[in-house]
């Protein structure tokens, strides 16, 4: 869910994590925008120089708000490199900005991303506050599929988030915790019978696990390598929480190289579960391009989506994806689940922004079952 806007700002926080090829290329002469291989614009050198304050300004293409800009500014806080082979090491990051949408959601946070123990470390901490406008369509096909009712959710919180590498290898095991105040306004109570009156007004306070194995080529445009991903998040009374409610998200991520790096194809499937009683708006939804957030939530989701990227020349691709998910409400071993199914379809273009990190940046048009959306994608449509 891109509402926040803070894509891009995360491609910059995981940037120049553990590439050599940055520091063979210090040798040469460099221009700022400028690739010393072809004379093409590139922002390599730009990138691996990072110090200092960098203002940042990111489109938000979420359908779910419509469109509108995040800004955001961001402090680098460098780090000497250490041993005799002076290895770069990834700077702590402290970010803050805000944005607004024409559907009048605004939100404004800051966050402090440490990279501590030479990566061995990874500590998030965030928090904000959002006004955020939205549609409620229900967990089925029933009445809201086709009347959705507006509401405005007003909520503050915050997340303090660590993991931690095993070892030398590409596992990693950690925690956070996750704390919010909740108010939801509704437009039109009539449409909102099945909501519980107590969830317009809720604090949620709970802690989660999170297990993590990578091994991509390249974290920002990966050609091949898989990232498997599984995190439990448990909001508790005994935290400070109205109601015990939780949520199991996992996913895999696989790219391969079909033509060398000419062709690359990509699979990407995810579930998402929902424990307790959870709020309306805390229900797992479909994250698909061309489909807004929340519109098809359910108890269960399940998802599948491929994409497959076509590199024309060193520089320009084009891009193709497809995806199919479904919701579901009833035990999953039944063979009448209440819930819906929904695709995606859609195509794009790459442009191969920092050769050096082998960093693509584009746009993508997609298609879901109701209406069309682009994104401006930086680095992998799945990046999260």
């Amino acid at each position: 869910m891109k509402i926040f806007g803070l894509h891009f700002i995360t491609l910059l926080i995981a940037l120049l994590l553990g590439f050599p090829g940055a520091a063979q290329e210090k040798g040469r002469e460099h221009k700022l925008f400028i690739d010393t291989l072809d004379n093409a614009f590139d922002i390599s050198y730009y990138l691996y120089n990072l110090h200092g304050f960098i203002p940042i300004v990111s489109p938000i293409t979420e359908p779910a708000v419509g469109y509108g800009a995040a800004g955001a500014g961001v402090f680098f806080v460098p780090k000497k490199p250490t041993g005799n082979n002076k290895k770069f090491n990834m700077p702590d990051v402290v970010a803050f900005g805000g944005g607004y949408t024409q559907n009048r959601t605004w939100f404004a946070g800051l966050g402090y991303f440490g990279f501590w123990k030479k990566d061995h470390i990874r500590y998030r901490g965030a928090g904000g506050y959002g006004d955020v406008k939205l549609k409620y369509f229900g967990r089925g096909d029933g009445f809201l599929n086709e009347h959705p009712a507006n509401f405005t959710i007003r909520a503050y919180g915050l997340v303090q988030q660590a993991v931690f590498r095993i070892g030398e290898s590409r596992f990693m095991l950690g925690g956070k915790y996750i704390f919010s105040k909740t108010k939801v306004i509704a437009f039109d109570d009539s449409k909102l019978p099945w909501v519980d009156p107590r969830e317009f007004n809720l604090t949620n306070s709970g802690a989660g696990v999170i297990g993590e194995f990578e091994n991509f080529d390249n974290i920002f445009s990966p050609v091949k390598g898989f990232r498997i991903n599984v995190t439990y998040n448990q909001y508790l009374e005994l935290l400070g929480s109205d109601r015990d409610f939780g949520r199991l998200s996992t996913f895999v991520i696989c790219y391969f190289p079909v033509l060398s790096q000419r062709w690359v194809s990509g699979f990407r499937t995810e579930f998402q579960m929902a424990t307790g009683d959870p709020p309306f708006y805390a229900y797992p939804f479909l994250i698909l391009r061309g489909i807004p957030a929340m519109r098809y939530q359910g108890k269960y989701t399940l998802l599948g989506e491929t994409e497959q990227l076509v590199m024309l020349t060193r520089r320009w691709g084009i891009v193709g994806f497809a995806g199919l998910g479904g919701t579901f409400n009833n035990n999953l071993d039944g063979l009448n689940l209440d819930g819906v199914k929904a695709w995606n379809a859609g195509a794009g273009f790459r442009y191969l922004l920092a050769r050096v990190f082998g960093l693509k940046m584009g746009i993508d048009v997609a298609r879901g079952p109701e209406d069309w959306a682009f994104y401006i994608v930086f680095g992998s449509g799945w990046l999260r």
